[in-house]
């Protein structure tokens, strides 16, 4: 596959899910970039806005299946993974593996924090293992496979956060803004008329080799040893702890912070600054490419002290400082 090719097909992917969705023209990017990087997004937003439909329609635009799991407090694992069922076969009585939603290629996990830690574990080794396992037998998912979460940030009462260990499992951390009025405004000539728009397939009914070659071109795309260490300084710059730690944050930054980014935000920021590149038409990166994705892929790896909600200091406003403090060289 040639970029010109990754570029046409990316762009034709954003045009037809545009037909059905409203604005969040960054999250629809930022969401294509983590499927073809090979990661997960968590979406936190207001309910209403469009989160359920955009996944959806996402699937039905890259031709793949999709699937919705509605996380409740009383959802148990094997409602998720599967489990064993007696079945009868040739007269004989047998268990048989019966699958469960996770095995689609795009999963939405529903309000994902209103769910126990032990339910929310469950989809822990799916996203990182690409498999399940139930009774000791191992189940391989399919491919591609992508878990798209979203959470509520002003519901807190009966729900579950999600453990740092699971949050760093997410490619891009995004947030769903409301509508502005024009936005708005199409929104309801959109559904509340006669028409209703529907998304069509990009893809090709074949499309595992297509979406495996689109994969395999992001990776290769260049970058700069300059533009990698500017990386490495800006993900360095949000450990908070001493010199003798490797603790780099300035001062400004560091008084907010209790961790950083683990070395899978740098690894989440190089591959998402890639697939930047290349939909906007480039085969290298460029410092634009790096801090476009800097805050989807950081802002939920770097955990807040105290004093940051004390002071009302979000993870966003400790990145600006740490692209300000990170000087490019």
């Amino acid at each position: 596959m040639q970029p010109e090719q990754f570029n046409q097909v990316f762009k034709a992917l954003e045009a037809e899910v545009r037909k059905v969705i409203v604005g969040h023209d960054d999250v629809i990017r930022k969401i294509l970039i983590a499927f073809f990087g090979g990661g997960h997004v968590l979406l936190e937003g207001v309910p209403g806005l469009g989160k359920t439909l955009l996944v959806k329609t996402l699937s039905g635009a890259l031709g793949v299946s999709f699937k919705r799991i509605q996380f409740t407090p009383d959802l148990m694992p094997s409602d998720i993974v599967g489990t064993e069922v007696l079945a009868e076969a040739n007269g004989r009585r047998e268990f048989q593996f019966k699958k469960g939603p996770i095995f689609a290629h795009v999963v939405l996990a529903d309000e994902i924090n209103r769910a126990t830690p032990k339910t929310q574990s469950s989809v822990l080794e799916a996203m990182e293992e690409k498999q399940v396992t139930v009774f000791g037998e191992s189940h391989l998912l399919s491919s591609p496979f992508m878990v798209m979460a979203t959470q509520n940030p002003i519901e807190l009462e009966g729900t579950y956060p999600l453990p740092e260990a699971q949050l760093d499992r997410f490619f891009f951390k995004l947030l769903v803004a409301p509508p502005t009025p024009a936005e708005l405004k199409e929104i309801l000539k959109r559904t509340t008329g006669a028409e209703n728009g529907a998304v069509s397939r990009v893809l090709p009914e074949d499309n595992g080799q297509l979406i495996n070659e689109m994969k395999q071109l992001l990776r290769q795309v260049l970058i700069a040893p300059p533009i990698e260490d500017y990386v490495v300084r800006a993900v360095h710059a949000t450990q908070p702890g001493p010199s003798s730690n490797g603790g780099k944050a300035a001062p400004s930054i560091k008084q907010y912070l209790r961790f950083g980014s683990s070395p899978r935000g740098a690894q989440a920021v190089i591959l998402g600054a890639k697939g930047n590149a290349l939909a906007e038409g480039r085969v290298h990166v460029s410092y634009e490419d790096v801090e476009k994705v800097l805050y989807p892929a950081l802002r939920h790896r770097i955990i807040l002290n105290f004093q940051a909600e004390a002071e009302n200091v979000s993870a966003d406003q400790v990145l600006t400082e740490v692209v300000k403090q990170v000087a490019r060289t």
